[in-house]
């Protein structure tokens, strides 16, 4: 019997609107530090936590992401989310992935360390852990969390739950399209070709009614 290759895959999920400096140095670094082969950035479709906020459209967050890891052989767009219907849960993108990219590769799920308190109340959190390996992600601001704290919900998460250090940079999403908005400078907060895209296509203007839509809340 030969040998499987096994290959090892991070998932990196994220509204990306837009995408920023702060989400490519937690990608690279996840990259390095778990020997990964590569990257999938996987913009949401409707993500359940952005309920009753205006988002861009799905086809500006994957233009942006596209442009963001062009120059980066180990990234790759997922359209897994953003091209199916309903609300992106985190287990069914696994499961999807998974079908997609077959049982010899082993699945390891980026998040922020912030969101590991909330994990119990996402979609079937037991699941997920059994599916992929969780990576969080240390937050600037936010202590880090125990992942056996949440075992009484979630069975083995301080087995298949693993902080890793990166580099932080205290970009958000949010101050580049209030800066945006304000007439502010965001070079060097976004790749030169993401703030080209957002520039050409007006995001983050008084006016997105062409490019932006109301999500629905979803508990996750």
């Amino acid at each position: 019997m030969g040998i499987v290759n096994v290959r090892r895959v991070g998932i990196f999920g994220g509204t990306f609107d837009p995408i920023h400096f702060g989400h490519l140095v937690v990608a690279e670094n996840c990259w390095a530090q778990l020997g990964l082969d590569e990257v999938l950035f996987v913009p949401a479709g409707s993500p359940p936590h952005k309920g009753g906020k205006v988002i861009s459209g799905a086809d500006d967050r994957v233009a942006m992401v596209e442009r963001a890891i062009a120059d980066n052989d180990h990234f790759r767009l997922s359209r897994v989310d953003v091209d199916r219907p309903g609300v992106s849960y985190s287990v069914d993108t696994v499961r999807l992935l998974q079908a997609q990219l077959g049982p010899e590769t082993q699945l390891f799920f980026i998040i922020g360390g912030d969101s590991l308190g909330d994990l119990p109340t996402w979609r079937d959190p037991s699941r997920l852990v059994e599916l992929c390996q969780i990576v969080a992600v240390n937050r600037p601001g936010y202590p880090r969390f125990a992942p056996e704290r949440l075992e009484p919900a979630i069975p083995r998460a301080g087995q298949r739950i693993r902080h890793l250090v990166v580099p932080e940079l205290n970009i958000a999403a949010s101050e580049i399209r209030r800066r945006v908005a304000a007439g502010e400078p965001i070079r060097y907060m976004v790749p030169e070709a993401v703030r080209c895209y957002i520039e050409e296509r007006g995001l983050y203007c008084d006016d997105r009614s062409q490019s932006a839509r109301i999500v629905r809340f979803q508990s996750s």
